[in-house]
This record gives C-alpha cells, sequence and structure tokens, in this order.
C-alpha cells in the first residue's frame, strides 16, 4: 500500500465557496475516486488556504490513470482548478506531493520487539 499526501493553496477569496463545493462532493465523483482505487481519502485545510491532501492506494500510478481517462474527473478537476494558486494542470495531476518522513507502524514494525514505554528519566531533554 502506498500512502499519499499532497499540498494545494485555495485562493483566500474563494475559500469559502471551495468548502461548500466540498459539502457534499458529487456522488459520481466519490464513486470514481474510489473506483480509481484510493481509499481514506481526507482533505485538511490550513490557516491562510493551505490545504492538505492525503489518500491510500495499492497503485498511484494506476489510480492517476484511471482518473485521467475519466469524464467525471475531468469535468470535476475543470471546475476545481480556479480555486488554486500557482497551479499549472488539473489539481489531481499538478499538485505538490509531499514526502513521508514518518509513519508509525512502519517504524514500530521495524523495530520489532521494542521496549516498554520510556520512563519520565528518559523523556527529559529529548526532541521530537
Amino acid at each position: 500500500m502506498t500512502r499519499v499526501a499532497f499540498q494545494l493553496q485555495v485562493r483566500p477569496e474563494l475559500l469559502d465557496e471551495y468548502l461548500a463545493r466540498h459539502s457534499p462532493v458529487w456522488p459520481e465523483m466519490l464513486a470514481e475516486i474510489a473506483a480509481a482505487g484510493r481509499r481514506n481519502y481526507s482533505l485538511f485545510l490550513a490557516e491562510g488556504g493551505t490545504l492538505l491532501g492525503y489518500y491510500e492506494t495499492d497503485d498511484d500510478e494506476a489510480a492517476q490513470a484511471y482518473l485521467a481517462a475519466s469524464a467525471v474527473a475531468a469535468r470535476w478537476e475543470a471546475e476545481m482548478g480556479r480555486f488554486f494558486i500557482g497551479l499549472d494542470g488539473r489539481p489531481d495531476q499538478a499538485a505538490a506531493t509531499l514526502t513521508e518522513v514518518f509513519h508509525l507502524e512502519d517504524q514500530l514494525a521495524d523495530a520489532g520487539d521494542f521496549p516498554a514505554s520510556p520512563t519520565d528519566s528518559d523523556i527529559e531533554g529529548s526532541a521530537s
């Protein structure tokens, strides 16, 4: 499974409309996202219109290709494009992908038999 995170910048003057367009998303677009193989898909909005997205998929290239060929996705993305700053192309294809630097389950699995929780003295002076 692949975890994908991405970032976009919503135009501040269109933020309210952008939020309204996602409450709810077209049912046929939801179906296309699922049919493409994307799951656990979420969008998060930060101050100033920074939008972070996250989804999981077994094959991101196949999911991208499916959505690129979808008439429903093309119509949705054409309507969404005007909401973003500094975007060249369809939002679903041109968003800046983020690099994963930490995933709890991966590190726990790599650690195997990991020690019990650290004591208070172990934590003093530690950094995140």
